[in-house]
């Protein structure tokens, strides 16, 4: 959400004239997603909503109270009515006799399959008793920051009368499960003049009798949250101003050459994806007096430090003096300090049947002056845990404002974190594809080679960044491959890859947006054809400028970057056929395409010891989907070779040994393997794509 947006009151969205012809679980779908669509009112993926609905039981036809409730994992704001559990009411009430106690409420979720109505296949959560148990027909439970902060103080109990007036009740911290859910079933009915309740360090609970009541309840109660907060700060945010940010592009830059080198020292066991954050909250947080304090004591709610660890990694760095090869020297030393204070906290909290320690690495990375850094396995995952982040510091500026903060106590957190219920959860996750956390590199990416390209390495997990000269056709690229692969996954940058400057901006978007890069693909082309007498000294240069330099730019660039991270990386060269094979009319091309296939061995040699590896696929005759074939060149070959334009591909596919069409999907597929492990012991190698041409076999 933009900042501007964050500043906008929240409004009432309810549309009575829509919600008129819904039904009651239709209602309840219109209802999550309002709520989900704002992220002040609740983080992405947090949050439930719930309504218990009188439906036909199709066992036996009679009337039976049905609860629909959103189901393990999914997102409010995206949900469709497939996300919903149902249950039975009557066999979530039985389940009641089930009941051993507090030490035994894990086991209390593995009777949920057996209340389910109608065979409904979507799992149910963990926070399905507190929605079942509560008094009401409607029930919101949401993560606004307001309320957090309230959850956080350590007066929570007394401001939460203060500030609501007894319409809302309070309960001290308590994991989420089958006996909160009792709780708050008690205290819903011995209060039944309560609109919700705040859960201490957690978050809160609404409800209502109707859809919209429940809706609108949920935004009264969050504004006048925010309106307290607002209009009772009794002390500078965060101790005050300790240190002035630098100016935004500095701040760019400075992430840009740290983020690389941060992610080659996380991701030795599982490639790591980051994002780079410097909006007002966070520059405000990191540029304060109490950061290191602050910071140490760890986030609240639940929802955020699942997401962002419970600490962040506090990098020193002085903005007055910016001294980035210090930070870069301190680096290791830090990183270790923290991996070692994570394994001591999993060694203080564990219990005798906790998972083994995680991944010990931070998550998120704050740096004065400059932003916040996030690193996750996948580059959603990244951005939310940052957006998680801003929610912890949006809380913390909260509770502080009018009270102390209080984190969540290390053995409380430790217990959420290493939950063998959320253990499970993590366990059922599907295997990563062959490309997860893999950033590539795509140049020409607006052509029909480049798209089909990029779209293969998408559907296998990596990010991309697309380049192209093209700006229209570029955009074109990147709303059509968004849709292919989600907007997290596409970035573009228009570039001219024979400029030095053009090409380093790439690497600074690669960087600034992912975290680096691992994959290159030159793609980027021209085509011209002319006999030797007519070949001007400009179509000379231009085919030398774009196919020889411009590879040579991209690669040298790239390469720099790969031996930084330190975790290997692969180029792959789109030649052509004519890099081998020699070609009437088309010296100036052949002799490019030629000298690129001779750049892509000798990076291969030097590459070699970084564990970089450099291979060329050898297109033929890709006509359709190539725009090089839309101009003069088709053109140019079809008089060359004494047919019309219309006849280029019958020529060229009648031409091969196959007798078979060239797609950019064909290319593609051969780049795919060559830059994924699959090819993990190629290098210095050539794959010709032609449906065969003798003349091309490699020697």
């Amino acid at each position: 959400m933009n900042e501007a947006k964050q500043k906008e009151p929240i409004t009432s969205l309810w549309d009575d004239a829509a919600a008129a012809a819904m039904s009651e679980p239709e209602l309840l779908l219109y209802r999550s997603n309002l709520l989900g669509s704002d992220l002040r009112i609740t983080n992405f993926g947090g949050g439930n909503t719930s309504a218990k609905v009188m439906m036909e039981d199709p066992l036996n036809g009679e009337a039976v109270e049905v609860l629909w409730v959103k189901g393990s994992g999914g997102d409010l704001g995206s949900i469709k009515l497939d996300g919903f559990s149902t249950l039975y009411m009557d066999k979530l009430n039985a389940l009641k006799h089930r009941y051993r106690g507090l030490e035994h409420e894990d086991e209390m979720v593995a009777y949920l399959p057996f209340c389910t109505f109608n065979l409904n296949p979507r799992a149910a959560s963990i926070d399905t008793p507190l929605h079942a148990y509560i008094n009401r027909k409607h029930v919101d439970h949401m993560h606004p920051d307001s309320c957090i902060a309230i959850a956080a103080c350590e007066n929570s109990k007394e401001l939460t009368a203060k500030i609501f007036e007894g319409e809302l009740g309070w309960l001290p911290w308590q994991r989420p499960g089958y006996d909160l859910g009792l709780k708050l079933e008690a205290v819903s009915k011995a209060r039944p003049q309560l609109k919700g309740i705040i859960l201490e360090g957690h978050g809160l609970f609404t409800w209502g009798d109707t859809a919209k009541s429940c809706y609108e309840t949920t935004l009264a109660i969050i504004k006048r949250a925010e309106e307290w907060l607002a209009a009772n700060v009794k002390q500078p945010v965060f101790g005050g101003a300790g240190v002035a940010p630098l100016p935004a592009a500095e701040r760019s830059a400075l992430a840009a050459r740290l983020m690389p080198l941060l992610r080659g020292k996380i991701s030795k066991d599982e490639f790591k994806l980051g994002h780079f954050d410097d909006s007002d909250a966070v520059l405000e947080f990191v540029c304060s007096k109490d950061l290191q304090p602050l910071a140490a004591l760890g986030t609240s709610c639940p929802d955020h430090f699942l997401r962002t660890k419970i600490r962040p990694f506090v990098i020193e760095f002085d903005p007055a003096k910016p001294d980035l090869d210090a930070v870069i020297a301190g680096l290791d030393a830090g990183l270790e300090q923290y991996r070692a204070d994570y394994r001591a906290y999993h060694e203080r909290c564990k219990r005798a049947n906790s998972p083994a320690v995680r991944d010990a690495n931070p998550i998120i990375y704050l740096i004065p002056g400059v932003g916040m850094l996030s690193f996750a396995k996948d580059k959603a995952t990244a951005r939310i845990a940052g957006e998680f982040y801003v929610n912890a510091i949006n809380v913390m500026r909260g509770a502080n404002g009018v009270d102390t903060y209080v984190g969540l106590p290390e053995q409380e957190a430790f217990d959420i974190e290493y939950w063998l219920l959320e253990e499970a959860k993590l366990q059922r996750m599907p295997k990563p594809k062959s490309l997860a956390g893999r950033i590539a590199l795509v140049t020409g990416g607006a052509g029909g080679i480049g798209q089909a390209v990029a779209r293969q390495l998408l559907r296998e997990g990596a990010c991309v960044v697309l380049t192209d000269i093209d700006g229209e056709a570029l955009a074109e690229a990147h709303k059509s491959l968004s849709k292919v692969a989600g907007k997290d996954n596409v970035a573009s940058i228009v570039a001219n890859i024979t400029s030095e400057e053009s090409v380093d901006a790439v690497l600074d978007e690669a960087a600034l947006r992912f975290g680096g890069v691992d994959l290159l693909i030159s793609n980027a082309g021209i085509a011209s054809s002319a006999p030797l007498d007519e070949t001007t000294l400009e179509i000379w240069n231009r085919n030398q400028d774009i196919l020889v330099t411009g590879y040579f730019l991209v690669s040298r660039a790239a390469f720099r970057v790969m031996k930084q991270q330190k975790l290997g990386g692969s180029m792959v060269f789109v030649a052509s056929k004519n890099g081998l094979v020699a070609s009437g009319g088309a010296s100036a091309y052949c002799t490019a395409k030629a000298a690129e296939i001779h750049l892509a061995r000798c990076i291969a040699l030097e590459g070699a010891p970084h564990g970089i590896r450099v291979n060329v696929v050898n297109p033929d005759a890709v006509i359709r989907g190539s725009r090089i074939w839309d101009g003069k060149w088709k053109e140019e070959r079809a008089a060359s070779n004494k047919i019309g334009a219309d006849d280029i591909e019958t020529f060229y596919r009648e031409r091969s040994m196959l007798k078979l069409s060239v797609l950019p999907e064909d290319i593609a597929e051969a780049v795919y393997f060559l830059a994924s492990d699959k090819a993990g012991k190629s290098t210095g190698n050539i794959i010709n794509v032609d449906a065969g041409n003798a003349a091309a076999f490699t020697r």
